[in-house]
């Protein structure tokens, strides 16, 4: 299994702006992708997936606040971060499945791949 390379963390205040970026090896075209967080006390939890058809899933405490999209010539999946707010701080994963859908990424179960993990604090 190949990692997944992950660029972007960082500490920031409220309001601010943070962009991660993830670069697959293995980048299948189509195949689902994602990010997930995790913080202290809380599982792992999915933020955003993007699926065959470049239709986005994003929870609903980041919704209207990231964006998830990615480049199929630089392989390479991106998250938008803006308005973070200070309970958006974790650790932040990139993810890839070995399949495509047209619908919800995470609803077809969990991931073939991972990334290294990055953190992201935010402080009020």
């Amino acid at each position: 299994q190949v990692q997944l390379v992950k660029f972007g963390g960082g500490s920031v205040q409220a309001g601010e702006s943070l962009r991660l970026s993830c670069e697959d090896p293995s980048y299948v075209c189509n195949n689902c992708m994602g990010w997930f967080r995790q913080s202290p006390g809380h599982e792992r939890e999915p933020v955003a997936t993007i699926n065959m058809h470049d239709d986005p899933t994003y929870a609903d405490s980041v919704k209207g606040r990231f964006t998830i999209s990615k480049d199929n010539v630089k392989r390479t999946l991106y998250l938008q971060m803006n308005n973070l707010r200070s309970e958006d701080t974790a650790v932040y994963y990139c993810a890839a499945w070995n399949l495509w859908t047209w619908g919800n990424c995470a609803s077809q179960g969990p991931p073939a791949r991972w990334g290294q993990g990055t953190q992201v604090t935010v402080s009020s």
